[in-house]
């Protein structure tokens, strides 16, 4: 995200891109073998901290609070080296409750996309047993603290010209003013060809991500099960659903597939190639994909095939549909909700003129939002609109 991001900006202006130093030679690689005309506006510098305060990270192991040493050193290493810019903007690692310290360099600060993902309820995390009840309690607590009690991350807010929200819920939680704020998903993908008319005999579904519980898998295959053997027998031979990702659940999934007598109409699939997940997309009619998340890369990935989206309605995916491209299911008790996400998908099954009219509106919705030339249109609208009033 951060690359497309910068990638679009330097279609319309200059730009220097400060990263970590072990980020360079992949990058350099790539612009010897792939360089657009348009990286020639982007200066990439290295910058991290120094050995004796870094040596404790090990891979992700620390890299939130290393992300807030290396924030809260930055504008002494842009003042270091002297840099001529007009503007600055806080780009990655996307979460609303770590602050940005780019406003003491005295110049417009756009700060995003930002956004969190939202606190699942209990209910939807029993499944998985106390340790992820535990964990998803502790996480919240500590975004909580942030919000409510870091002078850092107030003084980012009120101190941003720009805020870009991922989704509605950033107001919520930060003291943004309406004339600050713009909402602009975090998650985008590139522009594929049309796909080919959908086969009207199978119904193909597909749910793509990694197999933790943010994701909501147990919902998906509990939801198709109740789909599938709600039907004639004679019907289920033409369904199908295929599972795509890999993560720390894959063993319970595949026995939740098989004491639900799925085996013969799920597949697993770990990660693939390119290809070969672009063939999938094609192949299938809708994208299953009851995630907790406040975002959802795979959303948007699947609309710009047309798969029309059945999620759960909250501030991630629910957001990124309207009414002509899936379906967003509420939150409601657990049963309940498998029930509906399952209707969901009867509605779809069954109704194969409103299945192509959510198809086209997919793709539609995500011409508008989700392509990145969409978004580096909307950026570079509202850097121009912060320089002429700078």
């Amino acid at each position: 995200m951060g690359w497309n991001f910068i990638n679009q900006i330097a279609k319309s202006f200059r730009v220097i891109a400060i990263t970590r130093e072990n980020n360079l030679p992949a990058i350099e690689q790539y612009l010897i073998e792939k360089g657009e005309s348009h990286h020639a506006n982007i200066e990439f510098v290295g910058y991290d901290l120094p050995k004796h305060l870094r040596f404790w990270k090990r891979g992700s192991f620390g890299s939130l609070p290393y992300f807030y040493l290396w924030q809260r050193t930055m504008p002494a290493f842009i003042k270091r080296k002297g840099f001529q810019f007009d503007l600055t903007h806080n780009l990655n690692f996307h979460n609303d409750w770590t602050p940005s310290f780019l406003w003491k360099l005295g110049k417009p600060l756009v700060w995003g996309p930002i956004g969190h993902h939202p606190q699942i309820p209990t209910t939807f995390l029993k499944p998985f047993g106390l340790k992820a009840i535990l964990k998803d309690k502790l996480t919240w607590a500590v975004k909580k603290a942030f919000w409510q009690i870091s002078p850092s991350l107030k003084k980012t807010a009120q101190k941003s010209d720009l805020v870009i929200a991922m989704n509605q819920s950033v107001k919520e939680v930060l003291p943004i003013e309406s004339k600050q704020l713009r909402i602009m998903p975090s998650v985008g993908t590139l522009w594929v060809a049309q796909t080919e008319q959908k086969s009207q005999d199978a119904f193909e579904v597909i749910s793509v991500g990694r197999f933790v519980p943010l994701k909501g898998f147990d919902l998906t295959i509990k939801a198709f099960s109740a789909f599938y053997h709600a039907l004639p027998s004679v019907e289920r031979a033409h369904v199908h659903l295929r599972l795509i990702g890999k993560g720390p659940l894959l063993d319970q999934m595949k026995e939740m597939v098989k004491s639900l007598n799925l085996e013969k109409v799920v597949s697993i699939v770990e990660w693939v190639e390119k290809a070969k997940l672009e063939s999938y997309y094609r192949e299938s009619n809708v994208f299953l994909f009851p995630s907790h998340e406040g975002a959802g890369m795979v959303v948007a990935e699947a609309m710009s095939y047309g798969l029309p989206v059945v999620c759960l309605d909250n501030c991630g995916p629910g957001e990124f549909l309207n009414d002509e491209s899936g379906i967003a299911v509420p939150y409601q008790a657990y049963d309940k909700t498998i029930q509906d996400l399952a209707a969901a998908l009867q509605e779809l099954y069954e109704n194969k003129e409103k299945q192509q009219r959510f198809s086209e509106g997919a793709r539609n919705r995500f011409e508008q939002y989700f392509d990145w030339d969409a978004k580096g249109e909307e950026l570079r609208k509202m850097y121009t609109g912060l320089l002429k009033s700078a």
